[in-house]
């Protein structure tokens, strides 16, 4: 690191001392500005890596225990525009009930999403309505609303505690959606204090009643960077039942573009 020769005047030193107060998630002042910086900060972390493609799968769970499995692949594109958030696209292939159904995301910053589904039996792309979005996605615990990208201005923010999970330390911020078809009052995060990635997220219901609550779990690094959890584990509180997306390894800057986006590509999106 290149040293400062002199020492600055006073006030740059101040101004200096101000701007990293602002920017440092453990020095924000109110937990409002603590909560939201914590966002702004793994917002961070995670930009510039393009495009990705990987295979994954869905294992859903009743009460009773009984499994089933779909094979799945996820493809993502990261959006730098003003106003918008992410674009993915999910393809199934297994099993043969559910092959060729494919999912379409376009995620907005503060506007409805956009998003379709291609039902093969169908044989059309239909709309999903933006007051369908806490709807169940393709039978599991995961809603609409759960498969876009996480923006941080789609929230308020409050920074509550910092706390022990499991070996590690974390902030712990509730979340407001924005969105007022949201299907959650609040979202409560448990934050890694030092990689700055989510580790559990509780979903809160229309009525504020623990809904279900997803953890993160194996993550691994790539180009150097970029954190991807390889298990993603939904367990619905009021049901007992559960879905684990499970990821193969990630394969980025694959060369996707926003052609690869578009609906009218959904019929062979596989």
């Amino acid at each position: 690191m290149r040293r400062l020769t002199q020492t600055p005047p006073f006030g740059l030193l101040a101004g200096l001392l101000a701007l990293s107060l602002l920017a440092s998630p453990v020095l924000a002042e109110t937990p409002e500005e603590k909560g939201r910086a914590i966002a702004l900060e793994t917002d961070k972390r995670d930009q510039g890596w393009g495009d990705s493609d990987v295979r994954l799968t869905m294992t859903l769970k009743n009460a009773h225990g009984d499994t089933s499995v779909r094979d799945l692949r996820l493809r993502s594109l990261e959006m730098n525009e003003p106003g918008l958030g992410d674009r993915s696209v999910t393809v199934f292939f297994k099993p043969r009930d559910i092959e060729g159904t494919a999912f379409l995301s376009h995620t907005k910053i503060l506007d409805p999403d956009d998003q379709w589904i291609f039902l093969p039996a169908l044989k059309r792309v239909k709309r999903i309505s933006s007051r369908n979005k806490s709807g169940p996605f393709v039978g599991s615990e995961f809603a609409y609303e759960d498969l876009v990208s996480q923006e941080v201005e789609r929230y308020t923010y409050k920074w509550l505690r910092d706390e022990a999970c499991g070996e590690l330390t974390c902030h712990v911020t509730e979340r407001i959606p924005v969105y007022e078809h949201s299907g959650y009052t609040k979202q409560v995060v448990w934050t890694d204090t030092t990689d700055y990635q989510p580790r559990k997220v509780e979903f809160h219901d229309r009525k504020g009643a623990l809904l279900k609550t997803l953890l993160f779990k194996d993550y691994r690094q790539y180009l150097g960077q970029y954190w991807r959890s390889h298990t993603f584990d939904m367990v619905n509180a009021q049901t007992g039942k559960s879905t684990v997306l499970s990821f193969s390894d990630y394969v980025f800057k694959v060369g996707l573009t926003e052609k690869d986006f578009r609906k009218n590509r959904l019929k062979r999106a596989g």
